[in-house]
């Protein structure tokens, strides 16, 4: 199976406040990296879905909420790439099908509702489907397309910055995306995780975690007088959490976000999802005003894709109005 690297265009932002502010601001537009297997889900999947082909399976099982772009991408690349695939759905099932749903259904998906209970305990959860779908000797990805291939696979997202930067910023999720930039920075770069979850600690957890499985990365160790001993003196702990723009955890927005995205986009012509990207966006501008970044930072925002959340987002919107006028 062959995947051709796509072309990601860096875009340069430039509006009345980083100019004022002295920041260099791009944006890696890894939106456009396919129609439906976009952003950060491409990397995560690529690498996925060879190792299922090299084992010669043919039926991808994995797992996500009802407006998960994960399972949008991963329908749309079943059907791209040959393969079956089933998705296991945290939460009821409506008798309506959202925008999500209802493109990974039309794509070939298999819908399978679990109780949020159920889906919480990830040891049952995945006997659940071992045990429910063991004929179909499926090819498993964890929620997000979160493993050591989606990891490796999103290590690749730098090699598409042509210029020197020092930060690299990118929403999180469950943290695989991030590592994966933390693991491809040279000296004197830093990654920058926004948060999208109310978690306190979740996140940093999670990359801790990845990161110790790459004994490439530098974790501090204590000896026996509590110092600090870097094992790598080329990769330090370059890398932060931001867990200050979740605006209320995932899914969560306000009138604030709202109108940051409708500014952003009319000012810069890049459109934003409300789930992710749009909140470290929003998390970058407010750390240049309050110059956490400096003048003469140059900082390049992945753009994780995501957009088909926002049909989701408007999908609720609107029934709610219709429940209001019942």
């Amino acid at each position: 199976m062959k995947f051709e690297h796509p072309y990601i265009p860096l875009h340069t932002i430039k509006d009345l406040i980083t100019e004022k502010y002295g920041i260099s601001l791009y944006i890696l537009r890894t939106d456009l990296t396919h129609p439906q297997i976009s952003g950060n889900k491409w990397f995560k999947l690529k690498n996925n879905l060879i190792e299922a082909k090299n084992k010669n399976i043919n039926t991808l099982l994995t797992f996500g909420g009802a407006f998960s772009n994960h399972i949008a991408a991963t329908a749309a690349a079943g059907k791209e790439y040959g393969f079956k695939t089933i998705g296991i759905i945290r939460g009821e099932e409506y008798s309506e099908l959202n925008p999500t749903l209802n493109f990974a259904v039309k794509s070939g998906m298999k819908l399978d509702y679990v109780s949020r209970s159920l889906y919480k305990d990830k040891t049952e959860l995945y006997k659940y489907a071992n045990t429910k779908y063991w004929e179909d000797k499926f090819y498993l990805i964890p929620e997000g397309g979160s493993n050591e291939l989606g990891v490796s696979g999103c290590m690749e997202i730098s090699n598409h910055i042509n210029l020197d930067f020092n930060y690299i910023c990118c929403a999180s999720g469950t943290g695989a995306t991030l590592s994966g930039i933390i693991l491809s920075l040279k000296k004197n770069q830093k990654a920058v995780g926004f948060q999208i979850l109310k978690a306190s600690g979740y996140i940093k957890n999670e990359v801790n975690t990845w990161l110790l499985k790459y004994p490439k990365i530098c974790i501090p160790k204590s000896n026996e007088n509590n110092n600090p001993i870097i094992e790598n003196s080329l990769i330090q702990i370059n890398w932060e959490v931001n867990e200050n723009y979740h605006f209320g955890g995932y899914g969560k927005t306000n009138n604030g976000l709202k109108d940051f995205i409708k500014w952003f986009q009319q000012t810069n012509n890049v459109p934003l999802d409300f789930l992710y990207t749009g909140k470290m966006m929003f998390g970058i501008y407010d750390m240049i005003e309050k110059e956490i970044f400096k003048r003469g930072d140059t900082i390049v925002a992945i753009h994780t894709g995501g957009m088909q959340g926002n049909l989701g987002k408007d999908f609720l919107a609107i029934k709610k109005q219709n429940l209001k006028f019942q």
